[in-house]
């Protein structure tokens, strides 16, 4: 390669002459604080004093470990087979939806929007609607449009129901073609919640007119929830179901849809759950929740209520003692044993804790994200001996709040840990100067503040948009313990090597 072709990292590219006087003179023409400045403040930000007020400020939310709810509505409409996630409200909203899933996948996302604009939010947004269904179907050909809203379109007040109503009477789409909604408004809830709503608004429609038969078909559902890991753990909860002989049935499969084969063809639609299995999901013997805080509540209700079926949501199969608990639900319910091979893995998998338990045992953590999966996550390091010392969750309620506390209060390792719901990311700053940790636990939306506590980050939520791949390996199972140790100790371990001086670099660790 000659030099002309040569392309320069960033990090060696900003350093050039060029661009460090491009520096100085934006500097200076910003009129910034002076450096005294700056250390003055930020010494008053690692106080004590701060720490309270910060605690004590109610109306300003800084870096929350959460996403608004159309979000997750789209992250559960891409689990149907020909669906297409239409999103009413601004191009804006649908365009930030997007990126954030193929920063997380690095796969295409397809999702359209109708560009609501200011004269939709004095006049309603009836006309884009009808407008932007009719070209979706015209255009993308769905076999399902499973449609959410922004901000914009809820505070105006839009009825989804008697807008598509319309749509329908005007002919842009189809009388037959399946158009679930939900009311998703980003003010309120979060990620979770829209996939909540939305997965049980397309459950609903595409179930509605299905007979429901006398006896079960011997069939389990399962709804995989909100995960960052989806495409990982849905093929490995289907690879231990199949282990198991247990028939079954995962509603809102989005794995092919965020893992396309690369085969010189762009296909639109890839895999998913069809129309036929949500049918037969219906008169199913079960449906399993693997984690609770994307399907506690509209989804229950629907599977409980109208379905008439077992609603099993308490345990993540994360961890060992979550996995073991979990298969041993799911053998129960189905009449199926757990073989022999799966106990292997188990054998494995306990294993490769037991060699790791010397790099995590008394190590203390923080730890962010959604509920469910903070919970499970924690759980786990217990069970490698850590302590958990701050957990922080923006969109946790405070009965789950207590509920973990409790818990934590009751066990060797976590008596000493506090639950902070409703928290931030800068709330979880002063509580790391007050209370240091030895690694974090996370999305990427923590590492500045790991580099600043000079701490490890382990990349273990949603969304991870600086790490490759990691989505496409399981947490959950026997081999997902094996794939969390590989990235906690590998990581912890990289931390001392990082930090050791000419004595410590051993070869052996």
């Amino acid at each position: 390669m000659t030099d002309k072709l040569k392309v320069q990292d960033h990090n060696e590219l900003f350093h050039l002459e060029e661009y460090q006087v491009s520096r100085e003179k934006k500097k200076e023409f910003e009129k910034g604080a002076s450096p005294e400045k700056l250390a003055e403040t930020k010494a008053y930000t690692c106080s004590d004093e701060y720490l309270k007020k910060n605690f004590g400020r109610k109306a300003l939310t800084i870096n929350p470990a959460k996403a608004c709810q159309p979000l997750g509505a789209l992250l559960a409409a891409v689990g149907f087979d020909g669906c297409m996630p239409y999103v009413h409200g601004s191009q804006g909203c649908a365009a930030y939806f997007r990126s954030h899933f193929i920063r997380h996948f690095k796969e295409p996302f397809a999702a359209v929007s109708d560009s609501m604009t200011e004269d939709s939010a004095v006049f309603g947004g009836q006309k884009n609607i009808i407008a932007g269904l009719k070209n979706a179907y015209g255009l993308y050909k769905p076999k399902i449009m499973a449609v959410s809203t922004t901000c914009m379109a809820e505070v105006i007040g839009d009825d989804l129901n008697a807008f598509i109503k319309n749509a329908r009477k005007e002919g842009a789409v189809p009388d037959d073609l399946p158009i679930p909604f939900a009311h998703t408004p980003s003010f309120v809830g979060s990620h979770v919640t829209g996939y909540d709503n939305m997965m049980r608004g397309i459950l609903f429609n595409l179930s509605q007119n299905v007979k429901v038969a006398e006896t079960d078909n011997g069939k389990i559902n399962i709804i995989p929830g909100f995960d960052g890991f989806t495409v990982g753990n849905i093929r490995e909860i289907r690879r231990m179901l199949d282990m198991m002989g247990v028939d079954h049935i995962v509603l809102g499969d989005n794995s092919d849809a965020l893992d396309t084969p690369q085969t010189g063809e762009y296909h639109m639609y890839n895999g998913g759950t069809s129309i036929e299995q949500v049918a037969q999901a219906r008169n199913a013997k079960a449906t399993f929740a693997l984690l609770p805080d994307s399907a506690d509540k509209s989804i229950a209700g629907l599977v409980k209520d109208d379905w008439g079926q077992i609603f099993e949501s308490s345990t993540a199969p994360l961890g060992l003692a979550g996995t073991d608990k979990w298969l041993m639900k799911v053998s129960e319910i189905a009449g199926k044993p757990i073989p022999k091979a799966l106990e292997d893995e188990r054998g494995r998998a306990l294993d490769a804790m037991t060699d790791s338990g010397y790099y995590l045992h008394g190590k203390r953590f923080a730890i962010y994200g959604d509920p469910s999966y903070v919970e499970a996550l924690v759980d786990f390091y217990m069970e490698m001996g850590a302590e958990p010392a701050h957990i922080v969750v923006t969109n946790g309620s405070k009965r789950w709040g207590r509920a973990l506390q409790k818990k934590l209060d009751e066990t060797e390792f976590g008596r000493n840990a506090k639950v902070h719901h409703g928290a931030d990311l800068w709330h979880l700053r002063s509580l790391m100067i007050s209370e240091p940790v030895d690694f974090l636990v996370g999305s990427t939306h923590g590492k500045i503040l790991a580099r600043e506590m000079k701490v490890p980050l382990i990349r273990l939520s949603f969304p991870i948009f600086d790490r490759h791949h990691l989505h496409r390996y399981a947490t959950f199972g026997y081999q997902g313990i094996i794939n969390l140790l590989l990235w906690t100790v590998n990581t912890l371990l990289d931390d001392v090597d990082n930090k050791a001086g000419d004595f410590n670099l051993d070869f052996v660790r």
